[in-house]
């Protein structure tokens, strides 16, 4: 489903009752907003401005896309995009409907509910590695953009067949998403500090070389074998030079991390299948 052409997925029902305007943002990813017709120049369009924002954000982060910036990026005023979307926060619902595009397309492949609920969670955890500033976006409410809804009917089926009540199989999915995110917000925090760290140190010279400290930046790893002395926090030593938390000073692979942990979610998802069974439900 195309990012922005995904209005008429949600076509109302001629049985319902009208309802009440969708939010701004919604309203237009939902096909119950007309998208602005008047400019100064023919070429301007919805998908162009998104494309633009998320090529913005991609390369210099969210702090990077503003409506002046993402005009600057297309050679259009900046008045020229709000005929076509109304403020910045409606282009961030827009682009986050965006970085989920091909969700209703999505075969999840697996012999069970485990592997294909695995499979989701981790072309979600590969979408948030191809766009990092997702996890910068604002989030005062679950995403409900036409392909967001895609991807968590995706998940949902993939549960299917373990006779969860739909409500705890909704709650799974929003566990998962939390764990996602949460794990990718650290990962490219750690990233884009490190980043900064080598710039600075490459930039670097005379008294301001020795006060950026050039050199590698700390890891988690590496300070917790710098500070967790033996006699303090033994256990915390021993964790700190064993080989378990990687070699000095890799540390931590996140990715074998990262689905660890969802491991440790599946399993608990299959503790609760067990009780259900159990209790009959």
């Amino acid at each position: 489903m195309p990012a922005q052409d995904a209005g008429n997925a949600g076509g109302a029902d001629s049985a319902r009752p009208p309802s009440s305007p969708l939010p701004p943002g919604l309203d237009l990813l939902w096909g119950r907003r007309g998208r602005g017709q008047r400019g100064p120049k023919p070429g301007l369009s919805v998908d162009a401005i998104v494309a633009a924002a998320i090529r913005l954000a991609d390369a210099e982060g969210l702090e990077a896309v503003s409506m002046a910036h993402v005009a600057e990026q297309l050679g259009f005023t900046t008045m020229s995009l709000y005929r076509h979307v109304t403020s910045k926060e409606e282009l961030l619902q827009l682009m986050w409907n965006a970085s989920a595009q091909g969700a209703e397309e999505l075969v999840l492949a697996g012999e069970d509910w485990r592997a294909r609920l695995r499979m989701w969670a981790v072309v979600q955890r590969e979408a948030i590695d191809r766009h990092p500033w997702i996890t910068q976006m604002p989030m005062a409410a679950p995403p409900m953009a036409p392909n967001s809804l895609a991807f968590v009917e995706r998940g949902l089926e993939a549960m299917d067949e373990t006779g969860l009540a739909d409500v705890d199989k909704l709650r799974v999915i929003g566990l998962i998403s939390s764990y996602t995110l949460s794990q990718a917000r650290m990962a490219h925090d750690a990233a884009r500090a490190a980043q900064v760290a080598a710039d600075g140190a490459d930039g670097a010279s005379g008294a301001e070389g020795s006060a950026a400290g050039a050199g590698p930046a700390w890891t988690f790893e590496a300070l917790l074998r710098e500070l967790a002395d033996e006699r303090t926090y033994p256990r915390l030593h021993r964790l700190a030079w064993s080989g378990g938390i990687g070699e000095d000073p890799s540390g931590f692979e996140e990715q074998e991390e990262f689905r660890f942990g969802l491991d440790r979610i599946l399993g608990g998802v299959e503790v609760l299948m067990a009780r259900t069974q159990a209790r009959g439900d």
